[in-house]
């Protein structure tokens, strides 16, 4: 099962269960980056904006409701700590991934995953190639190609193609102005440096 709850939304029969919870997290500003091409599309198929006298919601505009920590899921940055604390406190039930690791070690970081899983690969499926196949099949460019990607779409009129635009680290670098990174890096040094979490933004 998938979901966006923030940790304290999800049922207490899963916090209070066995039921193993792996959390997906993306640096801050490629999490923007995607969100903004993402609210935009969504918007699009339903004719919704932001400001009604505007085709899109401009990157400033979405820019300031991120910084403030708005999503629909309740505060972003709550939402990441939440399970964050919870990985640290209790690291055999939350997993805490970040995507840029998949990027730069995607085989290490999938034996990880099903070690947490408590399915670790046998030595006969690492040699017969069993992890580089799955690496294969769940690779960006083999979903993003499937048919049901390419051609489906959600109940709500939103293709499915728009959960896959480039999935690359780094894209921020093509959008931030300084004032914006500078306003951003405050916000993840005051909120997270208790914390002991870390992203990479190269």
């Amino acid at each position: 099962m998938s979901t966006h709850l923030p940790y304290d939304s999800l049922p207490k029969s899963v916090q209070d269960s066995r039921t193993k919870l792996v959390y997906l997290r993306r640096n801050s500003r490629d999490t923007f980056i995607s969100m903004w091409h993402f609210t935009n599309n969504w918007n699009f198929a339903n004719n919704l904006r932001l400001d009604n006298h505007k085709d899109t919601n401009s990157i400033e505009d979405m820019f300031d409701h991120f910084c403030k920590g708005a999503s629909l899921y309740g505060l972003f940055w709550n939402h990441v700590l939440d399970y964050w604390k919870e990985s640290i406190e209790n690291p055999d039930k939350v997993f805490f991934l970040m995507y840029e690791e998949i990027k730069k070690q995607p085989k290490i970081q999938l034996k990880r995953l099903a070690e947490f899983l408590e399915c670790p690969f046998s030595i006969e499926e690492e040699n017969c190639g069993v992890v580089d196949e799955i690496l294969r099949m769940c690779s960006f460019e083999n979903l993003r190609n499937l048919e049901v990607n390419t051609h489906g779409k959600m109940s709500a009129g939103v293709a499915n193609k728009n959960f896959f635009r480039r999935g690359e680290v780094g894209d921020w670098k093509n959008y931030f102005t300084v004032e914006m990174n500078d306003k951003l890096n405050h916000i993840i040094e005051q909120t997270f440096q208790r914390s002991g979490l870390k992203f990479s933004y190269i």
